[in-house]
């Protein structure tokens, strides 16, 4: 070997060197990256107490899974405060932004995230009948990359109540919103309760909050009672329906808690943080790839608690039987 050839060989030693070290050590950074932390986009319709409490129960849901935000979860958060367009821009937004799953808390916001997003898990939160919805192919089997949880309220013992409350009760009027798919599918299923247990039902229809006065004072002339449904659109604006009943003695039995601590008499009702909480944990075992949307049914609620609202009773001189108050005392709750 000359002495020329030394410069060659040692420059070839030097750059497989380089070249090894380079490999290595790229390994060694992949195997030290931190795993992808998953970006879950929440679309909230509005701001009312039971869809803010949807909400906490959702974070407290995942946090149970052991996803903390800050810490190993995105959380994007969006509040469309009751705008069509906003629910559309927020929603393209998680399209944008890739998130690895989206909720929809309220038929609304739910159908805006289906119209943007197609390729990434969507779940529901409060959303009555999916399937009715056009948001599943059907309720046990949704089939696609929509699945969630149901808040359909328990209609029977909601009626039975209204019944055992008000026995002389001739007409009972129903209010609910025309523009809410949701708030249409319980309208439907309520109407057919009534008329398999004899309850006379007159129907009472809103676009928006605009028309809520108007028709309420339409319905307190007509009916001895009025039933509400889980309809976020009359939740958001419960003040005007409960003051021209309260103006016209006629009680108010909502399908929802909040709207009885907010001037209602009583309901049996699903607890919403529970709702949100069983959202949210479905939502972790989605992104973990436990269970797929397509083949995840709609989940139900089959408990619900009786909610009295005593000081509303008390100001309609409407009588509330000792076993009710005792059971609403002990596994639900009283509203002072």
């Amino acid at each position: 070997m000359t002495k020329r050839s030394y410069p060659l060989i040692t420059a070839i030693i030097i750059l497989f060197a380089f070249l090894g070290y380079a490999f290595f050590a790229e390994k060694s950074d992949q195997n030290s990256a931190e795993p992808k932390t998953p970006t879950v986009g929440i679309l909230q319709l509005m701001s009312h107490p039971a869809l803010d409490a949807i909400h906490q129960g959702i974070i407290a849901g995942l946090k149970e899974e052991g996803y903390i935000p800050g810490k190993n979860i995105n959380i994007d958060f969006q509040n469309a405060q009751n705008d069509q367009s906003n629910l559309k821009t927020m929603s393209s937004k998680f399209a944008n932004e890739n998130a690895d799953l989206s909720i929809g808390i309220a038929t609304p916001a739910a159908q805006a995230l289906a119209n943007s997003i197609s390729d990434r898990p969507i779940i529901l939160g409060d959303i009555t009948d999916p399937n009715g919805a056009g948001l599943v192919k059907s309720n046990d089997r949704p089939g696609g990359n929509i699945t969630g949880v149901s808040d359909k309220a328990p209609f029977k013992l909601q009626l039975g109540l209204i019944k055992r409350l008000m026995p002389n009760m001739k007409t009972l009027g129903i209010i609910y919103t025309s523009s809410d798919d949701s708030a249409v599918a319980q309208y439907k299923m309520f109407k057919a309760l009534c008329k398999q247990e004899h309850v006379k039902l007159k129907a009472y229809s809103i676009t928006n909050t605009n028309d809520l006065n108007q028709v309420a004072q339409q319905a307190v002339n007509s009916v001895d009672a009025i039933y509400v449904p889980t309809d976020n659109t009359i939740a958001g604006a419960i003040s005007t329906l409960v003051g021209a009943a309260n103006q016209a003695g006629v009680p108010i039995f909502p399908g929802v808690d909040t709207m009885v601590k907010a001037g209602g008499v009583a309901t049996y009702a699903i607890d919403q943080f529970q709702l949100g909480v069983a959202t949210g944990k479905m939502s972790a075992e989605i992104l973990e790839g436990k269970k797929k949307p397509a083949t995840t049914p709609i989940k139900y609620f089959t408990k619900s608690k009786l909610i009295i609202n005593e000081r509303a009773a008390k100001k309609l001189n409407i009588h509330i039987p000792a076993s009710l108050m005792k059971e609403a005392q002990t596994k639900g709750e009283i509203v002072k």
